[in-house]
């Protein structure tokens, strides 16, 4: 298959691959691996080799600063599982299940029977309610209108209920995590 410059086209990997200049010369990266630099974001480490056994299948050794980080990572893993066992973590997601259970049953319920009423008693839903507002109307109106009533009520009861108990835990676990990796955040 010819391309639209008059050279043939490949499936990827062959002299015609994305990397290659318009006038068909590769750049100096594709000839030089060895300048591709570590702190390039889209650099992947394990595709280039790094990480990976070592000719004779003996493993490369991790350095000693990650096995160190890597230490550090799971004494935070192990602070994040204290904090959700404690009481206070507890009591604040049993509040916000409270809330939002029920509200989100009351809600559900609320939409599927007026999507029900609308397709099973037309004629209910077509009954004027004043002048050319009729009764669907009307409850199509309400579903909006519940719709911000319930949003302002989470608002309020996350504020109130929630949102202080959450930052205090918040702070107590970035206190752990802080003092594990030794005062750096």
């Amino acid at each position: 298959m010819q391309s639209s410059n008059g050279r043939p086209r490949s499936g990827g990997g062959g002299p015609e691959s994305a990397a290659e200049h318009h006038d068909g010369h590769a750049p100096a990266l594709a000839e030089a691996p060895e300048a591709v630099r570590y702190e390039d974001p889209w650099y992947d480490a394990l595709a280039s080799g790094w990480g990976e056994s070592g000719g004779a299948g003996a493993p490369v050794p991790l350095p000693v600063a990650q096995a160190g980080r890597a230490q550090r990572e799971a004494a935070a893993a192990d602070v994040y599982l204290q904090v959700q066992r404690s009481a206070a973590f507890q009591e604040v997601r049993g509040r916000y299940r409270r809330f939002v259970v029920p509200a989100s049953v009351v809600f559900f319920g609320w939409y599927v029977g007026y999507v029900v009423t609308a397709t099973t008693a037309p004629g209910l839903m077509a009954r004027p309610v004043a002048g050319a507002v009729n009764v669907a109307m009307v409850a199509g109106l309400g579903q909006f209108l519940t719709t911000f009533l319930l949003t302002w009520a989470y608002a309020r009861h996350a504020r109130l209920r929630r949102d202080r108990a959450a930052l205090e835990l918040r702070w107590d676990t970035q206190e752990l995590t802080r003092g594990i990796r030794g005062g750096a955040s």
